[in-house]
């Protein structure tokens, strides 16, 4: 684990004193116009005194219809400075670096929370979601940046992109449901531009010390490894983005081929050694998939020629606040076996609204006695 306890250095901003973040964590407790409560507060701080190098709200919506999931952390508003304020103040004095993760949800926009139907790069039948005109675009990538700045005035040290997930930027990389015919669609330099062009907004109306991140899937959701291996390359070579966040939703998995194209004797490589081989002039790269222990840990941070820089928890994370400190402490340490009592998540910050929402879960939290 020696790595592990070793600095991550960005090109904007402080270094993170350590390699763990923690994974941007839907927990549904913020209140209901977006504002931070008690119990989301409780939650995400409790991660930064656990020893996170880098704690990482929840998805954070850019817009009130680009919304995702009830009790959303919002940032689309100056009434949200009050509690974003207080959260950044509350992981920085910890000496973990704040990140506010910027969202929208695109076709994932529930109706009933948005009050009107829900947007996406073209018509989308299966949802019911409209294709965003061109001046919609602009009206986005403003949406994307005026968060940034708003992220910083109350006091994050960085900001991540969601491109992951199936949500907004990811459903314009994808060209399944990209189906554009102006400058946002049809190559994937066009299909990437929105990204390129909210990075380049936050650069110029940001700081030089605030760090910027980038979260994406590198298949699913209608996406090819090799088109997010083009995409990857080029967020390095802007020379703007400090890391990349990869979730891979297991970080031992390989491609999802078909098993005739790789013989038994021929697989392919793994996900997290193709992206950890690609030259990255100094911008550090993230993982996160089913990392539930100390060996995982040490593990993921040796992979690839270029090594991974930062491992990134999620679940572990829930059942630990300081799942950082148990693994520095034990090298032997794993999470603690599923499923669990309502009572140890509680005794972990979940409030009981997050407790209700990990029962989407299968197998994690234990039935009440």
């Amino acid at each position: 684990m020696a790595r592990a306890v070793e600095s991550v250095a960005f090109d904007h901003g402080a270094p993170m004193p350590n390699r763990f973040m923690l994974a941007p964590l839907t927990n549904q407790s913020s209140h209901a116009d977006g504002t931070l409560s008690d119990a989301e507060h409780r939650f995400i701080s409790m991660r930064a005194l656990g020893g996170f190098g880098l704690t990482m709200t929840c998805a954070s919506h850019v817009s009130a219809t680009g919304q995702g999931f009830a009790g959303q952390l919002g940032c689309f508003d100056d009434r949200h400075l009050d509690g974003l304020s207080v959260l950044a103040e509350s992981i920085n004095r910890t000496g973990s670096r704040s990140f506010l993760q910027l969202h929208h949800a695109g076709n994932r926009s529930p109706v009933e929370l948005i009050g009107t139907e829900p947007v996406c790069p073209s018509d989308d039948p299966d949802t019911g979601a409209r294709a965003l005109s061109t001046d919609e675009v602009a009206g986005v990538i403003e949406d994307f940046v005026a968060a940034a700045v708003r992220a910083e005035r109350a006091g994050f040290s960085g900001v991540e992109l969601h491109g992951a997930h199936g949500y907004l930027l990811c459903q314009f990389l994808s060209p399944e449901l990209n189906r554009r015919t102006d400058d946002y669609g049809g190559s994937l330099e066009n299909r990437s531009r929105i990204i390129f062009e909210i990075i380049a907004g936050i650069r110029e109306r940001c700081g030089e010390d605030l760090t910027l991140a980038v979260r994406l899937s590198p298949e699913r959701f209608g996406l090819r490894v090799d088109e997010i291996v083009e995409v990857f390359e080029r967020l390095v070579a802007t020379g703007e983005v400090d890391m990349i966040d990869l979730s891979l939703w297991d970080v031992y998995k390989r491609p999802e081929a078909a098993a005739s194209d790789h013989p038994a004797d021929d697989e392919p490589a793994r996900l997290i050694e193709t992206f950890a081989s690609i030259p990255r002039r100094g911008v550090a790269l993230g993982v996160a998939g089913k990392i539930r222990t100390a060996a995982d840990v040490a593990w993921v941070l040796e992979q690839g020629t270029e090594g991974v820089d930062i491992a990134i928890i999620g679940r572990a994370a829930i059942l630990h606040h300081d799942f950082p400190q148990r693994c520095l402490r034990d090298p032997d340490f794993e999470q603690r076996p599923l499923p669990v009592s309502e009572d140890d998540l509680r005794d972990e910050g979940l409030s009981d609204t997050f407790v209700t929402y990990m029962r989407n879960w299968p197998g994690f939290v234990a039935d009440p006695v």
